[in-house]
C-alpha cells in the first residue's frame, strides 16, 4: 500500500495510478528506481573520518556540520564563535567518533571511510 507521498514505503517507487506500488511484495525492484540504499537503511552517505577531522581542525567554524548538509546550524557555529568558545565543536567531536551524529536528514554518521 503506497504512502500518503504516493510512494511504497518499502522499496520507494512511486505508486500507480491505480494505488498499487511498485513490484508485489518479494519481488525485486527495477533498477534504478527507488531512493539509494542509504536512505532507505538511514545510514549517511557521508563518513565519519571527514568530519571528525573537519571537526577537529576547523570545528570553530562549523565546517563539519556544513559537510553533512547541517548549513543552518554551520552558520549559527560561526556566529556563536564556536559554540561559545568551543564547547559545540567539542560535543559534535565526541557525538561523531561515538556515531551518534546524524546529517541534515537524519541519517547517522556510522561508516568511516
Amino acid at each position: 500500500m503506497p504512502d500518503a507521498a504516493g510512494f511504497c514505503p518499502r522499496c520507494g517507487a512511486p505508486a500507480a495510478a491505480g494505488g498499487a506500488a511498485g513490484p508485489p511484495p518479494g519481488a525485486p525492484a527495477a533498477a534504478g528506481t527507488g531512493p539509494a540504499p542509504a536512505a532507505v537503511s538511514g545510514i549517511s552517505d557521508k563518513r565519519i573520518l571527514p568530519a571528525t577531522l573537519l571537526c577537529l581542525l576547523l570545528g570553530m567554524l562549523g565546517v563539519h556540520r556544513f559537510y553533512v548538509g547541517k548549513i543552518g546550524t554551520g552558520i549559527l557555529t560561526i556566529v556563536t564563535v564556536g559554540g561559545f568558545f568551543g564547547i559545540w565543536p567539542l560535543i559534535d567531536f565526541v557525538m561523531i567518533v561515538t556515531g551518534s551524529f546524524s546529517d541534515q536528514q537524519g541519517r547517522r554518521l556510522v561508516l568511516w571511510t
